[in-house]
């Protein structure tokens, strides 16, 4: 019996001296990929959420209005049901921050000769100003040097026809409001005390377009520079029907106008998916959207509601799909979604996020943004970010191509993230604020169209085949930089042109 336990013991040791190498080479394979769960990506689901959001019930959405924080409590509550966890202020979804608001008071007036004015219906003033003006007015044509010689225009209104075409490569918008800027400062370094521009054929589609934009006023966090009101010589612009009666001698302009400046809530929402590797869930994949839009203004052929489908409740729409998909698999890295508030008022809610991050900054490892992945034709994209000066992380483009290739294998428009488009699209939307900061940015869109910022932006007009295939890009891109071992790398030198 003894022979017999000594050998069994033998046998044991033996067997365990050979195990343990066995199971430390085990112990150094590297862990399997999880699977991806692209397929909790659902065109019916994305469909249902934004026609949802942006139907009238949420009357466009403003920035700053209740009709966005209506909107955006709707969002939490599909967000919660995705199962995705707080990561606003608080314990909650939400992220507060106050927009301050610089505007004409209604008590403004403005009178050309027999004409009254009424703001922001026969006419607007193109920046708020405190202004008090009573001085004749006086026709110049087009401006040129000929035409401003045969007049004295010092202590005169100054009434400017607006003509041309842009030379150096700039949209036709960004060169009639230019003008705003350029053309009425140097009429004002001249000695006028007003600028009155009257659209011409041409510009008067863009005045039927664009000119509610300036009803609003000026948009800012409060202490930024663009809050402090300076008393300017006020820029007017008016329509095509004011050509003919603007041009009679001998009429006075007249002009009171006050600027008054308050503040008002908007708000970001904060979702978090957390990460399942005990040293990579400490830092966070960012997709970002925002979920405001243009609200309700003067209505075009009947419609007054500015739904805003394509800008932005596809990039919302696709959020809430992504967040299923990391519930069902959550990645190595922690799945971090943002919406960002009052964007349209400018870039509001994302450079406040950027700046006071409900994570650390640092752990933000890459930025995915959405924004307008719902229109044009089937097959084609454009990945905002992967053309240089743009280009801040090359390594996370890479990633973005390869995952087009894996998945919809969109032909990829470049053009528009060129420095020299006319658009300057790359600076309109919420990746901005982060790639400023050098954290790796790129936007996924399917770029401008011509129902962009007009109440015929609803959720009938959108490609929802083609939206769910935007999305499926952007979460395999963000799958991949969740599950790598290594953050993208920052593009060294990096610097935007402007």
């Amino acid at each position: 019996m003894k022979r017999i336990l000594q050998t069994a013991s033998r046998l044991l040791l033996a067997s365990l001296t050979l195990a343990a190498p066995l199971a430390a080479t085990a112990q150094k394979k590297p862990a399997a990929k999880p699977a991806n769960a692209e397929s909790a990506i659902r065109e019916a689901d994305i469909r249902r959420d934004l026609f949802a959001l942006a139907g009238d019930h949420f009357r466009g959405r403003e920035g700053g209005t209740l009709d966005e924080l209506k909107a955006s409590v709707w969002l939490a509550d599909q967000i919660r049901a995705t199962g995705m966890l707080p990561a606003g202020d608080d314990g909650t979804y939400f992220q507060w921050f106050n927009l301050q608001r610089t505007r004409l008071s209604k008590s403004s007036t403005l009178r050309i000769g027999s004409h009254e004015i009424k703001l922001n219906e026969d006419g607007t003033v193109t920046a708020p100003t405190n202004a008090s003006v009573n001085a004749p007015l006086v026709y110049v044509g087009t401006g040129t040097p000929t035409e401003l010689a045969k007049v004295d225009i010092k202590g005169k209104a100054v009434a400017v026809q607006i003509a041309g075409a842009p030379t150096d490569g700039i949209s036709y918008r960004r060169y009639v409001f230019g003008k705003f800027a350029g053309q009425a400062g140097e009429l004002v370094n001249a000695g006028a005390v007003a600028v009155v521009f009257v659209s011409d054929a041409a510009s008067q589609a863009l005045y039927e377009h664009w000119s509610h934009i300036y009803e609003r006023g000026r948009y800012s966090l409060p202490g930024a520079a663009s809050t402090r009101v300076v008393s300017t010589p006020p820029v007017v612009w008016l329509p095509a029907s004011a050509a003919s009666w603007v041009q009679q001698a001998g009429q006075q302009l007249t002009a009171e106008l006050k600027v008054e400046s308050f503040q008002y809530p908007s708000v970001n929402i904060v979702a978090k998916m957390p990460g399942t590797d005990p040293q990579l869930k400490n830092e966070y994949v960012l997709f970002s959207t925002h979920q405001d839009h243009d609200g309700v203004r003067a209505p075009v052929a009947g419609d007054s509601i500015y739904n805003g489908a394509d800008d932005n409740a596809t990039g919302c729409a696709a959020l809430l799909a992504i967040m299923r998909a990391f519930k069902q698999q959550p990645g190595r890295r922690s799945a971090l979604f943002v919406y960002q508030g009052s964007e349209e008022r400018g870039l509001i809610g994302s450079t406040y996020f950027s700046a006071h991050p409900t994570v650390p900054q640092s752990s933000i490892v890459a930025v995915l943004n959405a924004e307008m992945m719902g229109r044009n034709a089937p097959d084609s994209a454009a990945l905002l970010g992967s053309t240089p000066p743009h280009m801040n992380s090359s390594d996370l483009v890479k990633t973005a191509l390869a995952a087009n290739q894996a998945g919809p294998k969109f032909k990829l428009d470049t053009e528009w993230d060129k420095p020299t488009h006319p658009e300057g699209w790359y600076f309109r939307s919420d990746h901005l604020p982060y790639a400023r900061l050098g954290i790796p940015a790129i936007m996924y869109t399917s770029l401008l169209h011509v129902d962009y910022h007009t109440p015929r932006d609803e959720p009938g007009r959108i490609d929802y085949a083609k939206l769910t295939r935007m999305t499926q890009w952007m979460y395999l891109t963000g799958w991949a930089v969740a599950n790598r071992t290594a953050p993208p790398a920052r593009e060294p030198g990096f610097k935007l042109e402007r």
